[in-house]
Order: structure tokens, then C-alpha cells, then sequence
């Protein structure tokens, strides 16, 4: 597929009438939205499991593979983000974690191919795989408005919001989740209340940081979200704090749930076998 730069009729197969061009009035806005577009990213969170028979190897052949594996994730992390974290010891159905992020979406599927073509790649299946992208919320945050107005910022913020940021914590906890269909039904008004509760609640923990990715028609759930800290214990105060909210009543679903301890690729190969 092509990006739509041209206000021209569009269609592929022959001998059916093309979909007529567009208003001019309404093409500008939709260019201003398609460049709006550009500076957010693609983000992906693949869980990979290690077939047992792997393991069973010769330290020689997996050692080749680790370097393979790993050498094709490090001739990409200056063009998209990657980061690895071990599942080993904290979930019985997957072994390793890649999060992943890049403006381009080809850049993610690239990065998929070249990993299924590894010596490594024909001993993984993928566990759970999560898609999404990042958008301003349609929410209002309380907190970053008066930060503003003291401060100052509001494009960087605005910026910071469309573009993942790890802060480098020791640990990662991800998981899907899609509220009910009643939440929508809600006025925003009520929506924007109960997130207020939310969102007043998770700045008790400032510790523990939030991304939140989205995933509407994209994927199965509808958002991804992504939690860094360095305690895990607080981490886990904090979902126990969030599930008392209101909001929460308003939960389709929220597992599976991962916690990765941040690795290097290498090490985090090592830990698998």
C-alpha cells in the first residue's frame, strides 16, 4: 500500500470506477492530520517462548545463535527502540520479552522477519503478542495542567506523549486491557471525573511510571499499558490502589500480565539457557 499523498481518484482494479477525489477543504485538514501523524509510533510488545529442545543443544550452536539473535537486534537500535527484559522466574509460559517502538511500522515488521530468520528464531513460538500506538489521552491531566502553568512546556509535554521514553527502570510490568462497552455509553464528563480519581491515585506513586499505548482496531485490547519502577512492591500497592477507583468498575479485561527484569539482550538470552 501507498500513502495517500495526491488528491486524485483512487482504485487498483481495472475496469471498476475509481473512488472519486476528495473536497479540497477536506483534503487540507486531512493532510494536516496525516502530518500529525508522523510523530507518533508504533509499539510493540512481543513474548517469546524457547522450545525446551533449544536448551538441549551444544553450548557451541547455542552460543552462534545468541550472537545471530543478538547482532540483528543491535544493527537496528539506532533506527527503533528495543528493549529486553527475562521472563525467567516470574511467568511459566514465556521466557523473554521484547518492547519495542518506531515511527515507521515497517521498521517493526522488519525487525520480526530477521528475527524469525535466525538459527534462534526456528526455536521460538511467540507466546503473546501485543500491538498498538501512542496518541495524547482524550483526558484531561489535572496535574500536567497546573505543572504547566508554573512551568511552562506544554509542547514538550505534548511531544512526550506521542514518543516512548523508558526511564531505564530495573523492572517491567505490561499488560492488555479493554474496558467495558457501559464506559463508552458514559458521558465524557462522567468519564473525565472518574479519571481524575484515577489519575489522582497514580500520582501517589511517582515512582512508578506509566506508558500507555493504544490499540483500538489495531489489535484485540484496546490499550497496552506499561509500567516501570525499580520496586516491585510498589508497583503492586499501586494496581491495588487503582482497583478501588471507580474506572475500575468499567474493566473488560486487564491480563495477561507480565513482569520482565530488564536485561540486556544478551544476558537475557543467557538467562534461557
Amino acid at each position: 500500500m501507498t500513502e495517500t499523498k495526491q488528491n486524485v481518484p483512487r482504485g487498483v482494479r481495472p475496469n471498476i470506477p475509481k473512488r472519486p477525489a476528495m473536497d479540497e477543504d477536506a483534503w487540507e485538514k486531512i493532510k494536516a492530520e496525516q502530518e500529525k501523524m508522523k510523530e507518533r509510533e508504533f509499539v510493540r510488545f512481543s513474548v517469546f517462548k524457547v522450545d525446551p529442545a533449544w536448551r538441549r543443544l551444544s553450548v557451541e550452536e547455542r552460543t552462534t545463535h545468541k550472537e545471530e539473535f543478538e547482532s540483528v537486534v543491535a544493527a537496528r537500535v539506532r533506527e527503533m527502540m528495543i528493549y529486553s527484559y527475562s521472563l525467567v522466574g516470574t511467568r511459566g509460559d514465556a521466557d523473554f520479552l521484547l518492547w519495542q517502538a518506531a515511527r515507521n511500522i515497517g521498521q517493526i515488521h522488519d525487525l520480526a522477519a530477521a528475527l524469525n530468520q535466525t538459527g534462534l528464531g526456528g526455536y521460538l513460538s511467540l507466546a503473546h503478542s501485543f500491538f498498538a500506538m501512542t496518541k495524547r489521552s482524550i483526558y484531561l491531566n489535572r496535574y500536567e495542567e497546573e505543572y504547566i502553568k508554573t512551568y511552562g512546556g506544554a509542547e514538550v509535554l505534548d511531544s512526550a506523549r506521542v514518543a516512548i521514553n523508558p526511564q531505564g527502570s530495573e523492572y517491567l510490568f505490561v499488560y492488555p486491557m479493554a474496558k467495558i462497552r457501559d464506559w463508552y455509553k458514559l458521558p465524557h464528563e462522567d468519564r473525565q471525573r472518574m479519571m481524575d480519581e484515577h489519575i489522582r491515585v497514580g500520582h501517589q506513586w511517582p515512582d512508578v511510571k506509566l506508558n500507555t499505548t493504544y490499540s483500538y482496531g489495531l489489535d484485540d485490547q484496546e490499550f497496552v499499558v506499561a509500567f516501570e519502577s525499580d520496586h516491585p512492591g510498589r508497583f503492586l500497592d499501586l494496581l491495588m490502589a487503582l482497583r478501588l477507583t471507580e474506572a475500575s468498575a468499567y474493566t473488560l479485561f486487564d491480563v495477561p500480565a507480565f513482569t520482565g527484569l530488564a536485561r540486556s539482550m544478551r544476558d537475557t538470552l543467557d538467562s534461557v539457557g
